[in-house]
């Protein structure tokens, strides 16, 4: 069983920066499928960035590329959301989640492909 527990959430000015942390329990880090997830109230979870296990690659969502970078730290167990000229639509709760699964790109944007899941860190963007 793996543990993610997220952290790094606040409150911000819009144009702010924050850096999420997800930290996992266990042994096999390195060999998940890493992705971050969001939900605005009143809105469904969507998909934010990931990173595979096996060369890297990251992928993100179009609202936020060039302003989010996902990045991850094998030794410490952690993956990150670096987040970057925030604007008040990113407020959110932001979820971690993990996959040793493999799936192609495009389905590692769906929530079906993780099964271990952070309990969500709330980031608030005042305008």
């Amino acid at each position: 069983q793996v543990q993610l527990v997220e952290s790094g959430g606040g409150l911000v000015q819009a144009g702010g920066s924050l850096r999420l942390s997800c930290a996992a329990s266990g042994r096999t880090f390195s060999s998940y499928t890493m992705a971050w997830f969001r939900q605005a109230p009143g809105k469904e979870r969507e998909f934010v960035a990931t990173m595979t296990r096996s060369d890297g690659g990251t992928d993100y969502a179009d609202s936020v590329k060039g302003r989010f970078t996902i990045s991850r730290d094998n030794a410490k167990n952690t993956v990150y959301l670096q987040m970057s000229s925030l604007k008040p639509e990113d407020t959110a709760v932001y979820y971690c989640a993990g996959t040793t699964r493999y799936y192609t790109q495009s389905d590692y944007q769906k929530q079906g492909a993780y099964y271990y899941w952070g309990q969500g860190t709330q980031v608030t963007v005042s305008s």
